[in-house]
């Protein structure tokens, strides 16, 4: 199985996320996880940011995380919160579940960072039921030329390096409909109690829907 070691970025992250959650993160995760119900599969849970806003319709959550410091601190929360979750090893590339077995994949500020966009979106698309749901929010590239040419130079030279893997020009609505899903639930928002430069950025919000059979 393929490993992140990625030490000092998950040392230095919690802290700094948790300020973010205060501004506004935290009540876009409660609005986007209300509605999900049954087997739930969480990819990237890091710290366990997501943990608090899962309803009690939610049966089962395995969460994949491949930062051992991060699992570590995804069971405290769980534990903290009475929240019964399966924090497990694994890379979004290959998820180490059944084919077939989630009603939803819950993946927030996930894709930037992957190192096989499409592999991770071909195992989503593996593990959901038919008509399953892919639920989160992204930061992807934006429109402009310009724009999307510093970001690809930010990638290059210093962001992506510094941030755990995370791209800022990534065309992640592309790749999600490239890997067949439904993207009419997906809005573009803008999120500007972000750090720069990804409050400048566009995110994807909403809901992608595997095809139903």
């Amino acid at each position: 199985m393929a490993r992140r070691n990625r030490p000092l970025f998950a040392r230095w992250y919690p802290d700094a996320a948790a300020r973010l959650e205060e501004r506004g993160l935290a009540a876009l995760r409660a609005r986007l996880l209300a509605p999900l119900e049954g087997r739930v599969l969480e990819i990237g849970c890091g710290f366990g940011a997501n943990f608090p806003h899962y309803p009690g319709a939610v049966t089962e959550l395995v969460a994949v995380e491949p930062e051992e410091r991060f699992r570590d601190l995804a069971r405290e929360r769980a534990e903290e919160l009475g929240l019964k979750a399966a924090v497990v090893e694994g890379t979004a590339e290959s998820l180490p579940v059944e084919t077939g077995s989630f009603d939803a994949v819950v993946a927030t500020a996930v894709l930037c960072s992957v190192d096989d966009q499409a592999a991770a979106l071909a195992e989503i698309a593996r593990v959901l039921k038919p008509g399953g749901a892919l639920v989160g929010f992204e930061h992807v590239g934006s429109p402009g030329r310009a724009r999307r040419f510093t970001e690809k130079a930010l990638d290059a030279v210093l962001w992506t390096h510094l941030n755990g893997g995370c791209h800022l020009s990534r065309d992640t609505l592309g790749a999600i409909r490239e890997a067949g899903f439904a993207t009419d639930d997906l809005a573009t928002e803008r999120l500007p109690f972000l750090p720069w430069p990804v409050s400048q950025s566009p995110h994807l919000v909403g809901t992608a829907r595997k095809p139903s059979l």
